[in-house]
């Protein structure tokens, strides 16, 4: 199951971007450096950290996951549509992945630098990139950034304090992604203080990720789009100052990137032994299928694998069988998250949380997955699966008193066990579970029409339709359809194409799709873009199902406020158990590791940190060109 377009917002490691906060209000400073009220700093630091200290010290000369002395050179090339967490769509249209215009290209992340970058091996911190330095306010809502006066754009001009003024400027205005301006709200003010040094202001109450997602942020040229709408999709690339250029682009079907050789911020620490192939390219593919073949025939070279039939069942070609394609798992140390098929609680038939739930029920898991996933996976029932931040058993004292506001209020389930989905005969259709959903629609008043199907109190017929872009899952959408008929529910399938399915699920045009995201071990402000209700009606938002609840906006204040990861671990477990109660989603699988398949062609530094996130990005960063595997294979 994929995630829907990933919103680039920021880089906090090499690998992987990071989807900060949300909260109050923006005043930006305009181009004139400006004169702030005094405020008394901290001693510099030459990284920022939410909790606890900096992995590594001051005078670290690289991440311990690289090779410093990586050679450079050789390609390696992925698959857009195989990537799963990374990118869904099956093509692209647009260079400019922060606009809300168009299906962006993968990989543009490449191209931009930010005041500082995360560790591949270590949650929730940051390092110097374009920023040599930072200090902040004793009471955290004053950052003041130190930029690298060697900082540069690929056309030569210098990174100065205004461009990091103009691209917050610009990514909450009208012009970017929504997303944006509800994430980075709590940013009240950026101001150029002199060209190298840029302060931000925060609204008091900021969630504590707040100073990272603002040292996350990509930076923009002001000059360059001084003469470029921003707004506007296009081919052209837009000017960026990090490692790698758009080389070429094959619209909708591939895109290359070179390597920078001066590279401005080569040799920093949080740079080397990383960036080693000349080229990165990525290749578009119309489903699954086609780029599975594409792989096998050798069109590209990595490939993370997300379809466990192909897993289990295709890794017999030749090259497999005499070892040029190696095959690997790695282990997922992250969050797995949120995968299932979200119920669009604006629809009025999925209103009722019984109804929900009988929905939910539909869903065999232990059947679909002995029978379409070689068993592969496990159910997922939590919010937040294979993580400390999963709800079991009970509520512990803490987390009572955090619920005990809400007695009466919300189900009363939460103060016992968390909800999970009732385990199967692995019949497919388990007669004593379809019993149960019918009688959940009898509850809600639900009746049959005379036609079989379901109507409900105020006349609203039971009737959904799943929609997704990709015919990867409509085997296991069947066997939920069919049970749905059972029990009285009309529901179908429909697949279109991949621009038709951005614009109707920006629109929450739809009964229910499936998205998958990957949590953060310390969620913050982001969780507001997809539980709260100020998110629910905002277009473009994550907030698929739409869920409004007081007692899930009151804990999302909770887990911002948290100060220190116990609190925020409670915290996050009754959030758990109200999202559970909630039944907003038939939850679908998870796995706890990686599986990947490459062409032994490359040179790797170790184990890939569990941590890491994607191994697609991992690898792009940190492997490198064995030219004498290369040979061996005849590539």
């Amino acid at each position: 199951m994929k995630e829907r377009k990933r919103l680039q917002l920021g880089v906090t490691r090499r690998t992987t971007l990071m989807l900060g906060g949300a909260g109050m209000g923006l005043l930006i400073a305009r181009p004139a450096f400006a004169q702030a009220a005094p405020v008394e700093f901290g001693p510099e630091k030459y990284g920022l950290s939410i909790f606890g200290d900096l992995k590594y010290p001051p005078d670290f000369r690289h991440f311990s996951y690289v090779n410093p002395q990586a050679p450079k050179g050789g390609e390696i090339a992925l698959t857009v549509s195989s990537t799963g967490g990374n990118q869904n769509f099956t093509t692209f249209d647009t260079l400019n992945i922060y606009s809300a215009k168009g299906n962006g290209a993968g990989g543009m992340g490449l191209i931009y630098d930010s005041l500082m970058v995360g560790a591949a091996d270590e949650v929730d911190s940051l390092y110097g990139l374009v920023a040599k330095s930072v200090r902040w306010s004793a009471d955290g809502l004053v950052y003041r950034f130190a930029l690298r006066p060697e900082a540069r754009f690929h056309d030569g001009s210098p990174i100065r304090a205004e461009d990091i003024v103009f691209t917050l400027e610009t990514l909450k205005g009208p012009k970017a992604y929504p997303v944006y301006r509800q994430i980075l709200q709590p940013i009240l003010s950026a101001v150029a203080v002199d060209p190298l040094t840029v302060e931000f202001r925060f609204a008091p109450g900021r969630s504590r990720e707040m100073p990272l997602t603002a040292a996350g942020l990509p930076i923009f040229s002001k000059a360059y789009y001084a003469k470029h709408d921003f707004e506007a999709g296009t081919l052209e690339s837009p000017l960026g100052s990090g490692g790698y250029k758009v080389e070429k682009v094959d619209p909708g079907r591939s895109i290359s990137f070179r390597r920078v050789p001066d590279y401005w911020a080569k040799d920093l620490p949080v740079a080397t032994g990383q960036g080693n192939f000349d080229v990165i390219r990525y290749e578009y593919f119309r489903d699954r299928e086609a780029g599975f073949q594409a792989f096998s025939s050798g069109a590209y070279s990595l490939r993370s694998e997300f379809t466990s039939l192909i897993w289990a069942t295709r890794y017999d070609f030749p090259a497999v069988k005499d070892g040029r394609v190696k095959r690997e798992t790695m282990p997922d140390g992250r969050p797995s998250g949120t995968q299932g098929w979200y119920l669009n609680t604006r629809r009025p038939q999925f209103r009722d949380r019984r109804v929900r739930e009988a929905i939910s029920l539909a869903f065999d898991f232990e059947w679909t997955n002995k029978n379409l996933m070689y068993s592969l996976y496990k159910r997922t029932n939590s919010f937040f699966e294979n993580s400390p931040l999963k709800a079991e058993g009970k509520p512990s004292p803490a987390e009572l008193a955090l619920l005990e506001p809400f007695r009466g209020k919300v189900p009363e389930e939460v103060f016992g066990e968390p909800y999970s989905a009732p385990v199967s005969d692995g019949s497919g259709q388990d007669r004593a579970i379809l019993r149960r959903a019918s009688q959940l629609l009898a509850e809600a008043g639900a009746k049959r029409g005379t036609d079989g199907v379901m109507v409900l109190p105020d006349g609203t017929r039971l009737q959904m339709e799943f929609l997704e872009f990709d015919a990867g899952l409509s085997k296991h959408v069947e066997g939920i359809v069919k049970n749905l008929k059972l029990i009285g529910v009309e529901a179908s399938q429909r697949i279109v194409d991949p621009s038709q399915f951005q614009r109707r699920v920006q629109d929450f045009d739809f009964d229910t799709t499936s998205m998958r995201l990957v949590m953060s071990l310390t969620p913050g402000e982001s969780l507001k873009a997809i539980y709260s209700a100020d998110s629910a009606d905002r277009p473009a938002s994550r907030n698929l199902a739409g869920i409004k609840d007081p007692a899930i906006d009151a804990i999302l204040e909770k887990i911002i406020a948290a100060k220190n990861r116990e609190e925020l671990n409670v915290a996050v477990r009754v959030l758990d158990r109200l999202l559970r109660a909630g039944r907003y989603w038939i939850p679908a699988w998870y796995s706890a590791e990686h599986k990947i398949a490459y062409w032994d062609m490359f040179g790797q530094p170790g184990p890939m940190p569990p941590l890491a996130g994607s191994p697609d990005s991992f690898a792009a960063a940190t492997w490198w060109h064995d030219a004498e595997k290369a040979k061996k294979i005849g590539k």
